[in-house]
This record gives structure tokens, C-alpha cells and sequence, in this order.
């Protein structure tokens, strides 16, 4: 399905790897962990749950950090295989979050090239995003010069 994967890519980082995670595609992220579990052996589910996060903004004009508010996110942190896996979504999703956390788990074993393939491409598709989303709101900007 992904295979645009070149070995010679370096590992994505945990710290990209998890944000990539967080945003995929939820279809696309059920599938590819429901293909590595069975390489995971017996999974241990340490903590799977909702809750309030306390989300930080930082106030540009003043440089002072405060709270904007709380959001509800997804939990799942697991252990197999000798590695601990861990996933973290916006919203009430819990299967999304196991299933991040399965991707983690298997990826911390090592990233191979279905799980780098897949990073690859939701990486890609995420950027695309973004840029479309950038455009939108550029389209918006006022330019305060002109009044």
C-alpha cells in the first residue's frame, strides 16, 4: 500500500514519530496496528483512559506562559514484547489511542518498512495539510497599513 519506503531513510525520532502518531489518519492507523500486533505477542494494557489536559499558550506580546483551557484527550499506555508503548489523541477516542501505542510499542523493537512507510506517508499527507490550511488563512490576513 506504502511502498515509496527508502531504506536508506534515517528512523523517524520518538518525539516526531509520536506527533505524526497523534494526527494519522485513524483508518490508517487501526490497520497497520491491528497488522503488528500479532508480532507483539502478549500485550499488557498498564493504562487506558480519558481525561482533562491543561492545554499552555504563551502570550507573544507580553512572553508570559499561561493556560488557555483544559482538553479532552485519550490515553493508552502499554507493555509487550519488552518495550512499552504510548499514545496520547484529542477527544474520547480510546481505540485510536491503543492503537497509537501499539504503533510506538513496534516501533521502538525497530521501524520497519511497513511502519516507516506508513510515517512517511502521513507525514506527507499532514504537511499537504497544513500548507492548505496555511493558504486559507493567509487568504484572510488584513493588512493593517491600508485603513
Amino acid at each position: 500500500m506504502f511502498d515509496q519506503t527508502d531504506e536508506k531513510t534515517p528512523p523517524f525520532d520518538h518525539g516526531p514519530l509520536l506527533e505524526i502518531l497523534a494526527r494519522a489518519d485513524a483508518t490508517r492507523l487501526v490497520a497497520l496496528a491491528e497488522r503488528l500486533l500479532p508480532d507483539l505477542g502478549a500485550v499488557e494494557v498498564i493504562q487506558s483512559r480519558t481525561g482533562l489536559v491543561m492545554l499552555p499558550m504563551r502570550d507573544t506580546v507580553q512572553g508570559t506562559d499561561f493556560h488557555l483551557g483544559e482538553v479532552l484527550v485519550a490515553e493508552a499506555h502499554i507493555r509487550a514484547a519488552g518495550t512499552e508503548g504510548y499514545g496520547m489523541v484529542v477527544g474520547r477516542d480510546l481505540e485510536r489511542a491503543m492503537a497509537m501505542a501499539v504503533v510506538d510499542a513496534a516501533a521502538s523493537l525497530g521501524q520497519t518498512p511497513e511502519i516507516r512507510s506508513f510515517l512517511q506517508h502521513e507525514a506527507a499527507t499532514l504537511a499537504a495539510a497544513d500548507t492548505a490550511r496555511l493558504c486559507r488563512v493567509e487568504a484572510t490576513r488584513v493588512d493593517m497599513e491600508t485603513f
